[in-house]
């Protein structure tokens, strides 16, 4: 098992925007990175701030991610891009993604014991909502807005 026991120690192991861990990995400390985080194994840990993370099973404090792929997550708090786990996924409190979907057919639904799960739309449909609202209500023509 790699540990990391400083965010320099994990920062020292990014190579090319990627932290590549060939086995299970246990942050020893919260991280706020700017890499893709691919693990061959299972990630422990408090705080996780990262792009994209990639793992078999991800059991942490707050997750705050782009996008996630993992088997199985297990965590206080996530907020993240698109997450996709294998069988289950699993916050004590809220998940918020963009999406969620799980990679097989037998699998949980997530679960937020203490909180929900709340899809934010993605940017352009939050545009798009606007423009036709807009649109809607007389206040966009020919795509000037009136006052």
């Amino acid at each position: 098992m790699k540990k990391y026991k400083s965010q320099n120690e994990v920062i020292a192991d990014i190579k090319d925007g990627v932290l590549a861990v060939n086995e299970d990995v246990k942050f020893e400390c919260s991280i706020a990175i700017e890499a893709k985080i691919i693990v061959q194994g299972n990630i422990n840990a408090g705080d996780i701030n990262a792009g994209d993370i990639n793992a078999w099973n991800i059991n942490a404090r707050d997750i705050d991610a782009g996008d996630i792929n993992a088997w199985n997550i297990n965590a206080r708090d996530i907020d993240a891009g698109n997450i996709k786990y294998y069988a289950a996924c699993l916050s004590y409190k809220n998940i918020t993604c963009t999406s969620i979907t799980a990679k097989r057919e037998k699998h949980c639904d997530p679960v937020c014991l203490d909180g929900k799960l709340t899809i934010k739309p993605k940017e352009d449909d939050e545009v798009n909502a606007a423009i036709k609202l807009l649109t809607e209500k007389g206040k966009l023509v020919d795509g000037k807005i009136l006052n």
